[in-house]
C-alpha cells in the first residue's frame, strides 16, 4: 500500500467470519476506498474465522482476548496496539462487544459500526427477527459513528431492503448483508474524505 502522509490507516475490529472486514479489505485493495490501508484486524476471539481471511490479504491481524480481564483492562491493551500502528479510523465488523468510555473517547469520531437495521428501528441483537417480528415492510442496514448509546450514534448511511413474505431471519439477513458490504465501503469514503477536508 502507499506510504503517503495521505493514507489513512484503518483497523478492523470482528469477533466472527469478517464478512464485512473482507468486503473492505477488498475495496481498499480494489480502489474503492481511496488513500487508506487496512493496517490491522482485531480479534477478541481467536477461533474467528476473519482472521485467516485477513492474513490471506497480508493484513496484521491480532487475538486480544478479555481472559477475565475489565472492559476497560481489555480495551486498553486494543488501544495501545491500534497507537503504535498508528491507526487513523477504526472500523468495527461483527465485534460482538460493547466498547467502554475510554476507547470511545481515545476515538471519537473516528470509530465506526454497521447494523443490520434502518437505526434507529431495531438496535441491539437480532435485529433481523426483530423486523419480522414487528410487521416490518422494509429493513435494511446502517453505518453510524459510535457513542456511548446502543447503536445509536450519528448516522453516516443507510440502504433500504425490502422484506419478503416468506422471509426468515437467515433469509432477510443474507440480503441485507449483501447491501452492508457496499454501505459500509461508501461510509468510510465519505468519513474520509471529511477528514481530508478538515
Amino acid at each position: 500500500m502507499s506510504d503517503s502522509p495521505s493514507t489513512k490507516r484503518i483497523a478492523i475490529l470482528i469477533s466472527g467470519r469478517g464478512s464485512n472486514m473482507v468486503a473492505l479489505a477488498d475495496a481498499v485493495r480494489g480502489g474503492s476506498i481511496l488513500d487508506a490501508e487496512v493496517a490491522l484486524v482485531v480479534s477478541d476471539r481467536p477461533d474467528a474465522a476473519g482472521l485467516e481471511k485477513a492474513r490471506q490479504r497480508g493484513i496484521e491481524t491480532l487475538v486480544i482476548e478479555r481472559l477475565g480481564r475489565t472492559r476497560e483492562a481489555h480495551d486498553r491493551e486494543i488501544i495501545a496496539a491500534l497507537a503504535a500502528r498508528k491507526i487513523d479510523l477504526v472500523c468495527l465488523a461483527g465485534y460482538m462487544r460493547i466498547l467502554s468510555s475510554e476507547f470511545i473517547n481515545t476515538y471519537r469520531g473516528r470509530i465506526l459500526n454497521i447494523h443490520p437495521s434502518l437505526l434507529p428501528s431495531f438496535p441491539g441483537l437480532d435485529a433481523q427477527q426483530q423486523a419480522l417480528t414487528h410487521g416490518a415492510r422494509i429493513s435494511g442496514c446502517t453505518v453510524h459513528f459510535v457513542d456511548e448509546t446502543l447503536d445509536g450514534g450519528p448516522i453516516i448511511g443507510q440502504r433500504e431492503v425490502p422484506i419478503c413474505k416468506d422471509d426468515t431471519a437467515e433469509s432477510l439477513s443474507a440480503r441485507i448483508l449483501t447491501e452492508e458490504h457496499k454501505l459500509y465501503a461508501e461510509a468510510v469514503n465519505i468519513v474520509l474524505a471529511n477528514r481530508n477536508e478538515n
